[in-house]
């Protein structure tokens, strides 16, 4: 009877489709900022610096706030199964998202800061910049080396035939977490750089 049973349950069992790590119709997204960004610091032009550094550092910090703040509790009550739908769909978005963010926030941010000349360290905003550096670089650091891992280990954990519910749940913790204290620490930096740009 269990032989009967088991192949009748695996044809009513769902199909999954197969998880994409990388997006590829977002890559063409991520090529045009790439080249976008290149093009600013290769002209110089002070518009197209402030656009990619306003654009990245505000979205960059809107979506820490959003996991860390919002989405984290929600996620927190979900059931697993729930957990790993939403991470299906998801993580692999923020796999191109926030590393593309992340370089367009660093790359015009020190274009500019050579550009306004803020890296001298006779500038009156020397000072500043260089706390604008600490914070920056621990979130980038977080970011890139327990955000990203994080976010694979779900998408390849997904990929099983049979994935690991309480270890996807333990890894998105970790992405959550790690995205709520950079968006805390954004918050530095935007007292940082609304200081700079006022003096």
């Amino acid at each position: 009877m269990a032989s009967i049973a088991e192949p009748i349950h695996a044809a009513l069992a769902p199909s999954r489709p197969a998880l994409r790590i990388v997006p590829v119709r977002g890559l063409p997204v991520v090529a045009v900022v790439v080249v976008g960004l290149i093009t600013a610091i290769a002209t110089n032009s002070q518009w197209a610096l402030d656009f990619f550094h306003v654009v990245g550092g505000g979205l960059w910090t809107g979506i820490d706030l959003f996991f860390g703040l919002v989405l984290g509790p929600i996620i927190g009550t979900m059931s697993i199964p729930s957990r790993m739908e939403f991470s299906s769909r998801v993580m692999p978005k923020m796999l191109l998202i926030m590393p593309t963010l992340v370089t367009m926030t660093l790359g015009s941010g020190f274009q500019l800061a050579r550009k306004l000349g803020n890296l001298a360290p006779h500038s009156p905003n020397h000072t500043w910049l260089v706390a604008s550096y600490v914070v920056v670089g621990v979130m980038a650091t977080i970011a890139l080396g327990l955000l990203e891992p994080a976010n694979i280990a779900v998408l390849f954990e997904l990929r099983k035939p049979n994935p690991n519910g309480a270890r996807i749940g333990r890894l998105m913790k970790v992405f959550i977490y790690t995205a709520g204290i950079t968006g805390l620490m954004q918050i530095a930096t935007l007292v940082i750089m609304t200081r700079l740009a006022s003096r």
